[in-house]
């Protein structure tokens, strides 16, 4: 990592381990000021910080609650204060849960659904504005594989990362005219926390099942989401790139 930046600035929720963290230094990496989102995980959001200075980037940390409007508001103005704007949103913070669907909780359906989608709908609402003001932006929203194809045993996630992908497709429709692309990652079975809990027998089924023969990475996903925030990608909004090792075609 050197210590030239591009003068661009990548917000990144939900940053502090997993897809979040791996995109966190891929963006470092390729010169951006990196703005990670963390809600309980401190010590892992400054361990990233660190990491990606000692590598001559540039990061800060920024705590807030994406299922909180007023929180995500105050995230936004203090990333705008510490670098000027927000050239890139990555809308990853999210949470998973496999239940049947005749034990999920009222609960558990409405905490779901206001991470996984009313989080990006608040952050992408806190920093749009000043993107259609400039006519310059980029929005990347992670959904799921299984917000494609749906997943027995996990009715709830299924339904909210399906909702990204609509959500996506539908505001890159009305953020076009601004010259700012909105796209979406939907990621198959990675090998981060939120899988943590597979057995071997689990992973060796994936992998029958999956073309490659294995599961993803974190820094695999994250490549696709710089992709997406690239000039390289100007001409591509509404668009929902699956890296599923051919699970799903």
């Amino acid at each position: 990592m050197g210590s030239v930046t591009n003068g661009k600035t990548a917000l990144i929720t939900g940053a502090s381990r997993g897809i979040g963290a791996a995109a966190a230094r891929a963006f470092a990496r390729d010169g951006y000021s990196v703005a990670i989102n963390y809600l309980h995980s401190h010590g892992a959001a400054t361990k990233l910080k660190c990491d990606i200075e000692s590598r001559g980037g540039k990061a800060e940390i920024y705590r807030a609650d994406v299922t909180d409007f007023d929180s995500v508001e105050a995230m936004v103005r203090s990333v705008v204060a510490d670098f000027g704007q927000i050239d890139v949103l990555v809308n990853n913070a999210g949470i998973a849960e496999q239940k049947l669907f005749t034990e999920i909780t009222q609960s558990e359906w409405e905490r779901m659904l206001a991470v996984n989608i009313t989080g990006v709908f608040y952050c992408t609402r806190a920093v749009v504005g000043e993107m259609i003001a400039r006519k310059s932006g980029k929005i990347i929203n992670v959904s799921s594989i299984w917000g494609i194809t749906g997943a027995s045993c996990e009715v709830h996630y299924s339904t909210s990362k399906a909702a990204v992908v609509g959500f996506t497709k539908a505001l890159a429709k009305e953020l076009g005219p601004s010259n700012i692309q909105v796209n979406c990652v939907a990621p198959g079975v990675i090998d981060t926390d939120m899988n943590s809990g597979l057995t071997e027998q689990d992973i060796w089924a994936i992998n029958e099942s999956t073309p490659l023969e294995r599961i993803g990475t974190a820094d695999e996903v994250a490549e696709s989401i710089l992709f997406l925030a690239s000039d390289k990608a100007d001409f591509i909004t509404g668009q929902v790139l699956s890296p599923n090792g051919g699970m799903v075609i």
